[in-house]
């Protein structure tokens, strides 16, 4: 997101905890334009000296306890962060950006990355910005009080604020945790022989996976209307767990993999969503954008980006 909006022309800052940060390298590394400011998702006040600080036109909260496995172990953190975080990040805003002078509301646009896993157990296929919520974890329960906190907000104070409903995106960048960068990584280090075997929870999962990058260019579209609504981020394709691995390990010239991949219980959730299927209809003809690369491109950027750093320097690897 930052890279995008460097590359449109924008000053951009982005919000770090903590002055140890690990990440803070990492993002400095690969986006030397952004400024960095201090801030903490569960600090209001630290909020509203962020935002007083930078003077925004345009605030982007991504910022979440992002792990679905995560949100079973810890939820009164997810709760806080992904849940209540938001509500602190939209109160800033109000605070901060006040009144326009040409009496049009809030001076600064506000964008929610909402998920789909809100639909949870979908109650409909595909899911649209029309499809009830039944989130299946703490992660997902978080998510929609953000969303429809967010929605609170654009009603009763005249917020610019909007929600974009984003389906699984992915990119080289993904944590190691998330089922996509784990097959990616471990095909990499199997094919170099640094692991033995890929062990996943559910491999009956299916999911609409897309790039990263193009799901930001949609984010980025949706503060640049008239008016702010809420769209749903998606490819409209869904694949499993096995077309993920099918894809990878080709990417990486292994045909006999069927023993190379293990299911392991202990990675499965208390309470499993199968199938997610995105509707970006609205997306597409109001905002007028559309993914730009597919699922096989996507894994083979992953895995070709994860045979490079696993060849490379030991201290790259993660």
């Amino acid at each position: 997101m930052a890279q995008l909006l460097v590359e449109k022309g924008y000053d951009v800052f982005g919000m770090v905890r903590g002055q140890a940060n690990p990440k803070i390298r990492m993002i400095q590394e690969e986006t030397p334009k952004l400024e960095l400011v201090e801030g903490d998702l569960q600090d209001l006040s630290s909020l509203i000296a962020a935002v007083e600080q930078v003077q925004p036109d345009e605030v982007y909260n991504l910022g979440a306890i992002s792990f679905v496995a995560l949100s079973f172990r810890q939820p009164e953190l997810t709760a806080d962060i992904t849940g209540l975080g938001v509500l602190r990040m939209l109160e800033a805003v109000r605070i901060v950006g006040g009144p326009s002078n040409q009496g049009e509301g809030n001076r600064i646009r506000f964008y929610q990355a909402s998920s789909s896993e809100m639909f949870g157990k979908v109650r409909e296929t595909p899911q649209t910005e029309m499809t009830p919520f039944h989130p299946r974890s703490p992660y997902g329960a978080a998510k929609v009080f953000g969303h429809y906190i967010t929605m609170n907000y654009r009603e009763s104070y005249d917020l610019f604020a909007c929600s974009g409903i984003c389906f699984n995106h992915e990119s080289p960048r993904r944590g190691l945790e998330f089922v996509t960068r784990k097959v990616s990584n471990g095909v990499a280090r199997i094919k170099l022989g640094l692991q033995e075997k890929v062990t996943l929870g559910n491999l009956d999962a299916a999911r609409d996976w897309g790039f990263a990058g193009d799901f930001c260019e949609a984010m980025w579209l949706m503060l640049q209307q008239d008016g702010p609504e809420d769209y749903v981020i998606a490819t409209g394709e869904t694949h499993s767990i096995q077309e993920l691995l099918e894809l990878a390990f080709a990417a990486a010239g292994i045909d006999d993999w069927g023993h190379l991949v293990e299911s392991d219980p202990r990675f499965t959730r208390p309470a499993e969503v199968d199938i997610l299927t995105g509707d970006a209809s609205k997306a597409r003809s109001q905002l007028g954008w559309k993914p730009k690369v597919d699922f096989p491109e996507l894994v083979r950027m992953m895995v070709e980006s994860d045979l490079e750093i696993e060849a490379g320097d030991p201290s790259r690897r993660p």
